[in-house]
């Protein structure tokens, strides 16, 4: 039988949100597993030097590096074969410094795959308001720095991430699940526009131009678990090779007041529904103290514009994860609920 040889794997933003959930993957997989590591880090972080000591003893390559260390990055770059971006979006400084991972990268010359740092919207096809569009405007301005290096890229597209989102079922100012009355940005209910040839159809049923095909709804989420799954299986997987891959389970395809009423199901409880208005989420994006007015433009662009899901996937561009990879049993919105009861 031959043997397959599983790609040596690098992580950059170990301990990031997403980083956590890659590693686990990673491993689960069977994936040599490497993370870069500042020294700095390890002496002056406890929780997460403790971290990295597990994940030391689970089997992970510690790489000590720094992303402003070009010599450093090189070394570890040429160590593995896929390299993995997590930075953050608070500074966005972070984000446009990938810029410096795409030039060691480039000088390394072995890397057969660029994931960088997305998971979210798919930035070159999503409108979206300040202060958020210039976030989104850095991770667009990197993809075109991967692409004129002619580096092998993946782009993961998966739109919101549950823990944040379902943690308080949507609402973007109170933490944690309300107990009495829960705030819905927009009126809980925006559909998106699917695009059929050159025609935009606002579906409210199945639709003849849309060959009987349901309407997408406004917000996709999916759980951290999964999207890191799905990003880890596209490494060594021809179909993704300088695409996007988009992760749209089908179940994970709601409305505000969808969650909202799965939460009332599973509790038995019924909550006081408090809708606010574009009108009102506009000023909240001018007026709020930060980081309130990135969140206001996420939450305006999902649930009043439609925006993550407002297109068909363009095949020579893109793909989606759970056509490619049927096998894998993706957690419904319905049951990441259960973790927050």
């Amino acid at each position: 039988m031959e043997v397959i040889n599983k790609s040596k794997i690098l992580i950059i933003g170990v301990t990031s949100y997403i980083g956590r959930y890659l590693v686990e993957a990673s491993l689960s997989m069977g994936h040599p597993t490497f993370a870069l590591v500042r020294e700095t880090t390890m002496a002056n972080h406890p929780d997460k030097a403790r971290y990295i000591q597990d994940l030391k003893e689970s089997g992970v390559t510690i790489l000590f590096g720094d992303l402003y260390d070009h010599e450093s990055l090189v070394k570890a770059i040429k160590q593995v074969d896929v390299v993995f971006s997590l930075m953050g979006h608070h500074p966005d400084k972070q984000l446009g410094d990938q810029i410096k991972i795409v030039s060691a990268i480039r000088e390394a010359g072995n890397i057969k795959r660029y994931f960088p740092s997305e998971y979210g919207f798919d930035v070159d096809k999503v409108q979206i308001l300040e202060p958020a569009k210039s976030t989104l405007a850095i991770k667009a301005r990197v993809r075109e720095e991967i692409r004129m290096a002619g580096i092998p890229f993946t782009f993961i597209s998966s739109n919101l991430c549950s823990t944040y989102f379902l943690s308080r079922l949507g609402q973007v100012e109170s933490m944690g699940i309300p107990d009495e009355k829960v705030i819905i940005v927009g009126n809980g209910n925006t559909k998106g526009i699917y695009e059929h040839g050159k025609y935009m159809c606002l579906c409210f049923s199945f639709c003849v131009l849309c060959f009987s095909i349901p309407y997408f709804l406004a917000v996709i989420i999916n759980s951290e678990k999964d999207i890191a799954i799905y990003a880890i299986r596209a490494v060594d997987d021809p179909r993704t090779l300088n695409k996007v891959l988009y992760v749209r389970p089908a179940s994970n395809h709601c409305t505000l007041n969808e969650i909202v009423s799965f939460w009332e199901k599973k509790t038995g409880k019924s909550l006081d529904r408090i809708y606010v208005s574009e009108e009102e989420v506009l000023k909240k994006i001018q007026s709020s103290l930060e980081p309130l007015p990135f969140f206001y433009a996420i939450a305006h662009a999902c649930f009043i514009k439609g925006e993550t899901c407002n297109f068909k996937i363009d095949e020579s561009v893109g793909v989606e994860a759970t056509e490619l990879y049927p096998d894998h049993k993706y957690t419904s919105v319905y049951e990441i609920l259960n973790q927050f009861i």
